[in-house]
Formats: structure tokens, C-alpha cells, sequence
């Protein structure tokens, strides 16, 4: 089948839009609230309405958290179509063209609630809707092995208690609600794993700490303590079963939904580091010039257009996970393709734009080193580029993760 490498046209409005956004919204403040790490950005209030006011009359298919039913695979195999997924990734590219910190700040659009979209039943759905959701995986002794989770809910009568201790969890303070993973019996490896919905204040959940980190200032990241944590069974998302013969692909089916994502936030800030060092190279003299070899070239050029090169590779695998995903087609393999690739790029690309651009990228006079720090977290949040390519490998070679560790 032939490959159209032209962005849908009915998505072009969605990108243009969230383009100004950016431009216009984001990047405005993105100095602000790299400086005032743990404020929370007031000004996302009025652009989270703007977004439920286009979902509500159907204008942006992209708005909301993007996420493929694992029911609905065999559904819809008589076309092609681009979806909610394809619109997400572009139009979340381009709000990282803005500020990958803020984006990560936006109200209703929590990496909980692709877990909520690809995992819940449909009441679930329905119940959860415009529910900011964060997603806690990540523990002190369990990083990228999330089959290691010890965290445990054990049902007690028509609730569930949750004892364990999170990580890293992306707006685990201002969200309304956390997504987390826990295991309902450890003898039962990794199929007993299960995602419970735990609203923001309910008794026995409290935020440890805000940690301070390198980039992505803007969006705070918690440690979360479960004590006896009770959330009404109904909270558990999806099926309360143990299929040992699925073993850990329902909670996996989450990440191939949110690494399409993540690796659209690295390919987003990647491409706002070489449009600034383009323009910053032309000012110095340097011209790009598309129809010459790059051997021929200034050393400066010849790089750039190598990275620019590195960069649609990435964007064109970030695009290939997400439309597979469109067409309820297993992703798994091309998700972490996705997030290994725009992870190792975007953080490549980003520090070259500020080797490229001298003292000028390492000052604050422009953003270039900004994006240098956001963009690493990208290559080691949903799973490190280890991990990645660790999976990317079993997929290949058809071996299981006890055969190939």
C-alpha cells in the first residue's frame, strides 16, 4: 500500500490551531514558569476551556487523551481512517513546540487518562469523563520493570485497599484524580498488575513531596504514599479477573498509547530547537541549502540538515504508531520504535542546537537551553530507551521477556 506522507487534511486545522497556541499562549510564558518551578500556570485555566469547548461541539478531534480499546481491535477492518490518536500526536507535537512543561500542565490531559481510554468499560468511560487523571506506575525499587510493582490492593468487601508508595508522578498534586497500578496478588506475577482510579483526597492518599528536577519545570511531579487506601471496587479499571494466559498485556495496552504520545512531545520540542538555530544560523551567515550535498557545505549546515533528517525519521515512526493505533492494529512494536527513536533524537537534537548556537544556547537569552533540559526527561519517562529497545528486540526475535532480559 502506497504511503502518503502529507499531514490528513482534516487535521490541518487542529495543527494550525494548536500551532498558535504555542506561539501565542505557551511560549509567552514558558520562562515564567521555568523559574517559578511549582506554580501552577494560571493561564492553562482559560486554554483547558477553550479545549472542552471545541470537544463538546466536536471541533477537535484531538483534544482530549488519546487511547485504542483493546475490544474494538477487530472493529472498523473494512477502511483506513485517521483518528483521535494521529490528531493527538500532531496537535500535542505542536503544543511542544510551545513548552513541553506546560503541555504536561494542562488540565483534563494527564497521561491517567490515556490509561482511562484504553483500559475502562464503557460505564468506566462515561463516569471518569472530563476527570483529570495523573498515572502513578513508578516506585522507589521499580523503575522501567513495571511487572516488579509491589504496591498491592487487596478487595475488602466493596473496596479495594491500596498500601505501596509512587514516583514521579506527572501532576500528582494538581490532578483530580491518580491512575495507579498495583498487583492484586504477587504470587501471581504479573497478570495479577491492575490500574485503580483513586480521586484526588481520599483518605489514606497523600502527597510526600514535589520533587525539583532538571526540566519541565512547569509540571510538578510527586511522590504519592498509599495507606490503607480504600477506592470502591468499581474503581478498578476494566476486568477485577486474572488471565495468567494474557499475563501482562491489559496493563501493557497503556503504553502503546501514551509512548506514541510522549515520543510526539520529543519530536514537538526537537523541531522548536531547529527551527530556532536555523533562524540563528542564518542571521550568523549560514545558509541551508536543500538542493547540495551536505559535503559541500558549512559544517554548521551540513549538521543541521543531518539532524533535520534524524528528526522526520522519528516523526514518520511517531506518526506510523499512532495511525496503527487508529486502525485498531497491534502497536506494541511500533510504539516503542516511536519512543525509543523521538526520545534519543530529541535529546541529541536539543543539546547539538545548543552546541550549534555557542553562548548564545547556553544562556538564557533564548530557550535552546531550555529545551536541552525539558527534552531528557522524554527519553526516560514511559519507559527508558533501554527499555525500549529491549522491547523492540523481543518483538523481533519473537522472545518472550523471560527469554530476553
Amino acid at each position: 500500500m502506497a504511503i502518503n506522507l502529507e499531514d490528513p487534511k482534516k487535521f490541518r486545522p487542529l495543527v494550525g490551531q494548536a500551532h498558535q497556541v504555542a506561539m501565542n499562549m505557551l511560549r509567552p510564558i514558558s520562562r515564567k514558569y521555568d523559574k517559578a518551578e511549582h506554580a501552577y500556570p494560571q493561564e492553562l485555566d482559560m486554554l483547558a476551556a477553550m479545549i472542552d469547548g471545541l470537544s463538546e461541539s466536536g471541533a477537535s478531534e484531538g483534544a482530549g487523551a488519546a487511547g485504542v480499546r483493546r475490544d474494538e481491535r477487530d472493529a472498523d477492518q473494512g477502511g483506513v481512517r485517521n483518528g483521535t490518536n494521529l490528531a493527538s500526536v500532531m496537535s500535542i507535537a505542536e503544543m511542544c513546540w510551545g513548552d513541553v512543561g506546560l503541555l504536561l500542565s494542562m488540565p483534563r490531559q494527564g497521561l491517567g487518562n490515556s490509561a482511562i481510554a484504553s483500559v475502562a468499560d464503557d460505564e468506566q468511560q462515561q463516569r471518569f469523563a472530563g476527570v483529570w487523571a495523573a498515572m502513578a506506575i513508578t516506585e522507589p525499587s521499580t523503575g522501567s520493570d513495571s511487572a516488579n510493582i509491589s504496591t498491592t490492593a487487596v478487595l475488602d468487601g466493596d473496596e479495594y485497599v491500596i498500601n505501596g508508595e509512587k514516583i514521579y508522578v506527572t501532576s500528582g498534586e494538581r490532578a483530580d484524580a491518580v491512575v495507579v497500578w498495583a498487583t492484586l496478588d504477587r504470587s501471581l506475577g504479573r497478570a495479577a498488575i491492575k490500574s485503580f482510579v483513586v480521586p484526588k483526597g481520599t483518605p489514606g492518599m497523600r502527597v510526600e513531596r514535589l520533587e525539583h528536577k532538571l526540566g519541565i519545570k512547569a509540571s510538578d511531579t510527586a511522590a504519592i504514599i498509599f495507606e490503607d487506601c480504600r477506592v470502591p471496587r468499581e474503581n478498578l479499571l476494566g476486568s477485577p479477573e486474572v488471565d495468567t494466559k494474557q499475563g501482562f498485556a491489559g496493563a501493557m495496552a497503556t503504553f502503546d498509547n501514551t509512548r506514541p504520545l510522549v515520543a510526539s512531545m520529543a519530536v514537538g520540542c526537537a523541531r522548536a530547537a531547529l527551527d530556532l538555530t536555523r533562524e540563528l544560523l542564518q542571521q550568523a551567515g549560514v545558509e541551508i541549502d536543500y538542493d547540495r550535498p551536505a559535503y559541500s557545505q558549512h559544517a554548521a549546515a551540513a549538521k543541521l540538515l543531518q539532524m533535520e533528517a534524524d528528526w522526520e525519521g522519528a516523526y514518520l515512526l511517531m506518526l506510523q504508531a499512532a495511525w496503527m493505533a487508529d486502525n485498531r492494529r497491534p502497536n506494541s512494536l511500533e510504539a516503542s520504535m516511536a519512543k525509543a527513536k523521538a526520545g534519543r533524537v530529541g535529546s541529541d537534537i536539543t543539546l547539538s542546537c545548543v552546541e550549534l548556537a555557542g553562548s548564545v544556547g547556553y544562556s538564557e537569552a533564548e530557550l535552546l537551553e531550555k529545551w536541552a533540559r525539558d527534552s531528557k526527561i522524554l527519553d526516560i519517562f514511559e519507559g527508558t530507551q533501554q527499555i525500549q529497545q529491549l522491547i523492540v528486540a523481543r518483538r523481533v526475535l519473537g522472545l518472550s521477556s523471560a527469554e530476553l532480559k
